[in-house]
């Protein structure tokens, strides 16, 4: 097996990671541009965190109507052992 041969999985490998940095560093770079922008406009920071919320609250919301409809209060602590699972607390 000539040697060039041996390495063109590891030529190909390193290739994948390289094109994956480029990307990660681009989405880091993106993020940091966004940061910026929140750090700059208040308002903006406030709309998102009240989005977000909102997104919790209705998110929170289903969570407990999905618990509901399966017999169980959606509420921690509840134990569906009939349908086997159990719920193990930890302090």
């Amino acid at each position: 097996m000539p040697a060039d041969h041996a390495d063109e999985p590891l030529r190909a490998g390193v290739e994948h990671l390289q094109a994956a940095a480029r990307e990660m560093i681009a989405a880091s770079r993106s993020l940091l541009d966004a940061a910026e922008e929140l750090v700059e406009d208040p308002k903006a920071v406030q709309s998102m965190v009240a989005s977000l919320g909102a997104l919790a609250t209705a998110a929170a919301a289903k969570l407990r109507s999905d618990a509901a409809a399966c017999g169980g209060s959606g509420e921690p602590g509840d134990d569906d052992r009939e349908s086997g699972v159990e719920r193990i607390h930890l302090s």
